[in-house]
């Protein structure tokens, strides 16, 4: 005879089975050929967008924060690669380093001044894609941060595209690394180290 206990079980079995089946079927559907994405305008979804940034914090550790609630807007040319262009805007006071006091301490001028600059800008100058890999490209453009504006280079690739929960999407991540001191952040030198890495991931929607 089966317990009560026994039938929630298999009855929660079966509904994890019925979701993983119908999470194949919606993989099943994305596309990993950069050449069959849909043409046209992209949002970032702010939900399934951010920029995560790491420094060396005193020569002991991996210090991690985020940027979130990032807007960027994307334009896709899969017959042109080159053509396509990104835009991203990012709020500083929106910076996550899941420290209130740092969290304050980053909006001084030892840091962002969000007061004068409440945001960061990327506009990308140029796409090129990997001749080795069609799935990987460089993205050159101007960031502009604290009032400076610096080329940056992020190294790109795409994980796939397709319609997922109802809508088209294509996400993509990327890597890049800049300086602080370049754009006037010297605080903490060098015991925080200059170079901040970032790694940027995001899922954009097409713009109906």
């Amino acid at each position: 005879m089966r317990t009560p206990f026994m039938k929630y079980a298999l009855a929660g079995a079966l509904a994890l089975s019925l979701a993983a089946g119908g999470a194949v079927v919606a993989q099943a559907a994305l596309t990993k050929n950069p050449a069959e994405v849909t043409a046209g305008n992209y949002d970032l979804e702010s939900s399934h967008g951010k920029i995560t940034w790491s420094v060396n914090h005193f020569g002991l550790s991996t210090y991690t924060g985020q940027f979130v609630n990032v807007k960027a807007q994307l334009k896709l040319d899969p017959a042109n690669p080159s053509a396509s262009t990104l835009t991203a805007t990012i709020p500083l006071a929106d910076v996550a380093p899941n420290d209130d006091r740092l969290k304050a301490h980053l909006q001084t001028a030892d840091f962002f001044d969000t007061a004068a600059h409440p945001t960061a800008t990327f506009v990308s100058r140029s796409v090129t894609v990997d001749p080795s890999d069609a799935n990987a490209a460089t993205v050159v453009g101007d960031l502009t941060l604290k009032g400076v504006t610096k080329p940056v280079t992020i190294k790109v690739q795409f994980n796939g595209a397709g319609t997922v929960m109802g809508a088209y999407k294509a996400g993509f991540d990327g890597e890049a690394t800049i300086k602080r001191s370049d754009f006037g952040i010297n605080y903490a030198l060098p015991a925080v180290s200059d170079d901040v890495q970032l790694h940027i991931e995001g899922e954009f929607v097409v713009q109906k």
